[in-house]
């Protein structure tokens, strides 16, 4: 029997796998973010280039890989006129004045201004090779700012290039229902995970009044985000500095928060999959970790709770609680009150401790999901309560 998949229908999982490029041997690389549209035009340029400036002010290593090659808009964005230069052991991407790591086609032509006149597997290609022979040195955070629509171009990229997670930009009008919803179609059928919606030019402020006016009209955004179950990670509204800062290729200059909600979402995750617990008494946060009457358990993918669970505590041995959920594949704990013992356990174990909760113990979980939740640093001192609640 061959196991060459060339000659098979089947749509298996080893088939799906196979067809993803490797990164040139030097490369790190993370995560990697897909930042989508299902048309032209809407800003997801813009997108691209704000989260990695965002990721890159919040201490990480981030880079762009513009795969929108006909429209190469990122250099221009950032101001980057150097071209590629190659090495001994490879070609590397040019570097933005913050350290951004930059690839795009515009960088290998005489002229920024030049077309490029390609059919799509040249187009496909191009993209490829900039993902297998560019030497990614060290990315915490690579953005890849896709070609718009369903096409040839984008199904070879998402076949291609292993994505941690994908945002789609879309702007107010009711017309990008429909767009919106092919690019999330798409991506279901490539099991692509979404983490969420960018609506771009979603409205003015007025800087004498601060009044703000719907330019495109109502926004639709919500509608479709309810629809796919998806969340609406940030509005951006048109702001004629922003479009000043792009055209000046000062973009790294520009001083916008819009995205630091989706900044936390991608460090926490990435939109991957993972295990939430809440100690609990029933369906309520408990004040102290290690009396709770049980653990409500949260699977969430694409920072959304997929599966829940309830396990009664097992225990209260000083140390054997964190280890148990260790064992469970827990990622994130949230409690009211925790000894320093738990702490410094779940810290070795590489788990994230969240303090300081109280309430309904899914509302606490879709809060941290959301970026919401942060720890207060609340331990518990009391005494009576050092060994129950994980200390030793």
């Amino acid at each position: 029997m061959s196991e060459n998949c060339n000659s098979c229908s089947d749509d298996c999982a080893e088939r799906k796998t196979d067809l993803f490029e490797k990164p040139h041997e030097l490369s790190c690389i993370k995560k990697v973010i897909g930042i989508v549209s299902g048309k032209g035009g809407v800003g997801k340029s813009l997108v691209t280039s704000m989260l990695a400036v965002t990721m890159n002010r919040r201490g990480h290593n981030a880079a762009i890989l513009d795969a929108d090659v006909t429209g190469p808009s990122i250099p221009k964005v950032f101001g980057v006129t150097d071209k590629i230069r190659g090495g001994e052991l490879g070609a590397y991407p040019v570097k933005s004045d913050s350290g951004i790591d930059i690839m795009s086609v515009n960088l290998f032509l005489e002229n920024d201004t030049d077309p490029v006149v390609w059919r799509g597997p040249i187009i496909s290609n191009t993209v490829k090779q900039f993902w297998t022979d560019i030497i990614w040195d060290n990315v915490d955070f690579m953005f890849i700012d896709m070609p718009p629509g369903t096409g040839d171009v984008p199904l070879t990229v998402f076949q291609s290039i292993k994505m941690d997670g994908i945002i789609i930009v879309a702007s107010p009008q009711e017309l990008v229902s429909m767009i919106v919803s092919k690019a999330v179609k798409m991506a279901k059928m490539l099991n692509v995970p979404i983490i969420g919606l960018v609506e771009n030019m979603a409205y003015f402020k007025c800087p004498g009044c601060e009044q703000e006016y719907k330019i495109f009209g109502d926004s639709h955004i919500d509608e479709i985000a309810q629809k796919y179950n998806l969340d609406v990670l940030a509005r951006i509204p048109i702001d004629p500095k922003l479009a000043a800062a792009c055209d000046k290729g000062a973009i790294e200059l520009f001083d916008g928060s819009w995205f630091d909600h989706i900044a936390k979402i991608l460090e926490k995750n990435g939109g991957k999959k993972m295990k939430i617990a809440v100690a609990s008494e029933n369906e309520m946060v408990t004040e102290h970790f290690g009396h709770c009457v049980n653990f409500n358990i949260f699977e969430a993918e694409n920072n959304q709770i997929s599966k829940s669970e309830s396990i009664a505590n097992p225990g209260h041995k000083p140390g054997f609680l964190p280890n148990f959920l260790n064992d469970m594949g827990v990622n994130v704990i949230i409690s009211g009150g925790m000894g320093q013992g738990a702490i410094d356990i779940f810290n070795e174990k590489g788990i994230e401790v969240i303090t300081g909760a109280a309430g309904n113990a899914e509302a606490a979980a879709n809060s941290y999901l959301q970026g919401k939740l942060i720890s207060t640093g609340s331990v518990c001192h009391e005494h009576q309560h050092h060994d129950e609640c994980g200390g030793h």
